[in-house]
């Protein structure tokens, strides 16, 4: 074990609510012929996932990272454990239980935020350092109707943001509530009728930029039945002033690119943003025209996440196993680190264990991603081989 671990994560003692955890004999899967080793850090047989990719969910030190599953043996209305693993050991504990991944989010400097039920109609926003591992809660919110997107909050903890849903009985209208942690205050921040999936990021240097997907076209029932993700204008993004709300359009998405496909992340703090569209990797800023990121590749590049320094992307290939790959935003030059050997058809199938979605640690040694290559759902690790990250950022 890593000194000082006890100490911190508390895996030899249990605290505030948390449990310890076996880790189930992690396995050393394989090495590939890229010459990267693969480790299977889950083995319990639970739906999980690495919570997504476009941010990294490590440590600011890189030391441990948090990955959610679902226990539907938990008592009450918090049915997702998050889980913290020690990098190397592979030691794991619960940091503690949630609603789900609806809302959670990853601060720049690496502290978790989570939404917890604890009784009545009020959600806690809990923060956690994953390095000193103590929960704590930070704001009371009144329950509502919560979109599928992440949450996210700027670097100085000031600022928490997510997407709620409907702001009207007819399932016409969409919000981002923003809530100001400084002084205890909260507001609807930009309303629309296609932000439904609003994927809302604020921008991790300044922290006065929100990033928002706009499902153009989108269409529900009164019920609340999706009927259409789109239309066929397709999806695009703008960016909202924090905390003044002014919209700024972005040129991506019809007319001005291929469609979107709704996954993109700021690249560290230069106030651009990757995305994927068509296939490809794209970058665009406020006022300026689109640049294609990678101009000739073999791959079909999907889920993208950006490492937290901006000096590399981590993208997972859509064809065949998925290829997970790492590349430099700047040059498009570009490294496949494994085969993610993830399986499309087959129990359990669904578009969040079939995904790799990979991510790169702070320390950009490893990339965590996801694969239900044995027929379960499962979280895994991939050692970056040496002296791929010096190649790709050599300019």
């Amino acid at each position: 074990m890593v000194a000082g671990t006890a100490a911190t994560l508390g895996f030899s003692r249990v605290g505030l609510g948390q449990q310890a955890v076996a880790p189930g004999g992690p396995v050393r899967v394989e090495r590939q012929p890229t010459g990267s080793e693969i480790w299977q850090v889950t083995h319990e047989q639970f739906m999980q996932t690495v919570i997504y990719c476009e941010i990294s969910y490590g440590s600011r030190d890189s030391r441990y990272f948090v990955y959610q599953r679902k226990n539907p043996k938990l008592p009450g209305k918090n049915h997702t454990e998050f889980m913290v693993v020690e990098m190397g050991t592979w030691k794991q504990h619960r940091l503690d239980v949630s609603i789900g991944t609806p809302g959670c989010a990853m601060s720049h400097n690496g502290v978790f935020y989570y939404l917890k039920h604890t009784g009545g109609d009020a959600l806690d926003l809990m923060r956690a350092d994953l390095v000193e591992g103590k929960p704590q809660k930070v704001y009371r919110l009144e329950r509502e109707r919560l979109t599928g997107s992440l949450g996210t909050v700027t670097t100085d903890g000031r600022y928490y943001a997510r997407g709620v849903c409907p702001l009207d009985d007819q399932w016409k209208t969409f919000g981002i509530r923003l809530v100001d942690l400084e002084q205890g205050q909260q507001k609807i921040l930009d309303q629309d009728p296609f932000i439904f999936n609003a994927h809302p990021q604020l921008e991790p240097g300044e922290g006065k930029t929100l990033m928002v997907q706009q499902n153009r076209g989108s269409k529900f029932s009164p019920e609340g039945k999706r009927l259409r993700s789109c239309g066929p204008e397709g999806a695009t993004l703008y960016l909202v002033s924090v905390p003044g709300g002014k919209r700024t359009p972005l040129e991506v998405g019809k007319p001005h690119t291929a469609p979107i496909s709704g996954h993109q992340a700021w690249i560290g703090t230069t106030k651009e943003i990757l995305l994927t569209a068509g296939g490809n990797l794209l970058a665009v800023r406020a006022g300026e025209p689109t640049r294609v990121v990678v101009k000739e590749t073999p791959y079909r590049f999907y889920h993208i996440g950006s490492s937290r320094c901006g000096r590399l992307f981590c993208c997972g290939d859509r064809r065949g196993g998925y290829n997970v790959v790492i590349g430099s935003p700047q040059t498009g030059e570009t490294a496949r680190i494994c085969d993610a050997k993830t399986k499309t058809i087959g129990p359990p199938r669904t578009i969040k264990n079939t995904h790799p979605r990979p991510y790169l640690m702070p320390d950009l040694k490893w990339v965590i991603f996801q694969s239900n290559r044995t027929g379960w759902p499962h979280i895994y690790a991939a050692r970056v081989p040496e002296g791929i990250v010096e190649e790709l950022l050599e300019v």
